[in-house]
């Protein structure tokens, strides 16, 4: 029916708002009662254009982290700052917000394909399938269908294409870097893995810190950095370079820790306010 506001990919908005809304109230506490999700630099949320921002981050869980950026992007935008505090945020929800996954996650269980209707932008991954490695083309449907999602809003990607850390960045992310020239917002994310089993839908742990950093817009140049050049700069930008796996000195792991307790003094102390 004509009247029925969809997506560029056939999703009835209004559809998509109630999954959101049902989602986020259903998740909220994964966060913000199990455990403490530390936001820091949601202020660069709210002055982001409306469209063609790719947000990169490292991965840790299916569906977790894909799940606390919602939170935490619709909480910003809604004024909170480096807090999800009271879920009323996701009453309306920024329904152009997509996030790049493996076709073959998204086609394995129906829970697994109402998460794809929330904003998944489904890809046939080159390299794996079906738990083994493969070496395919890339299909520029797939390619298409991100430039699409980035011309009618935000995108998030796992540039790695793993949960597996320190593995190397897929090309593909600086191609369509240097075909699209998105605003790139790198995000690190830490306390996933601990908290959330593999798949990031079942509480593995509770008490657990979770880190989530939202750092400054890249500066690329896209007319004239290469491809290796960019995907340098997005090792370095979500920690994820083979230099962060030097062998930490005592007085650097001592001072993480008084980070980490920092971090918990102040949520008790100053908690933010809606």
């Amino acid at each position: 029916m004509p009247f029925i506001k969809r997506n560029p990919f056939g999703h009835i908005l209004f559809l998509k708002k109630l999954l959101i809304r049902y989602l986020g109230i259903l998740t909220h506490q994964r966060y913000k009662g199990f455990n403490t999700l530390d936001i820091e630099g949601s202020e660069i949320i709210k002055d982001l254009p409306g469209e063609n921002v790719l947000f990169v981050s490292n991965h840790q869980t299916y569906f977790a982290d894909v799940v606390a950026m919602f939170h935490v992007f619709n909480a910003s935008l809604s004024g909170r700052v480096d807090s999800i505090k009271n879920v009323g945020y996701i009453w309306h929800p920024k329904l152009n917000i997509y996030y790049v996954a493996a076709a073959e996650t998204m086609k394995q269980s129906l829970l697994a394909k109402i998460l794809a209707y929330a904003g998944s932008i489904s890809i046939e991954r080159t390299w794996r399938a079906e738990g083994k490695d493969v070496n395919r083309q890339v299909k520029m449907s797939d390619i298409s269908n991100i430039g699409k999602a980035l011309n009618d809003g935000w995108v998030i990607t796992f540039p790695q294409g793993t949960t597996t850390p320190w593995k190397p960045i897929r090309k593909g992310t600086a191609h369509i870097i240097k075909k699209y020239k998105p605003v790139v917002v790198p995000v690190v994310i830490d306390g996933f893995r601990r908290s959330f089993d593999k798949k990031g839908l079942r509480v593995k742990k509770k008490g657990i810190l979770q880190s989530f950093v939202i750092k400054p817009p890249m500066e690329i140049d896209y007319d004239n950095e290469s491809i290796e050049q960019i995907i340098e700069k997005l090792e370095f930008a979500i920690e994820q370079h083979p230099s962060f796996l030097k062998v930490l000195k005592p007085e650097e792991i001592a001072q993480m820790e008084q980070d980490n307790q920092r971090r918990r003094f102040r949520k008790h102390k100053h908690p933010k306010g809606d």
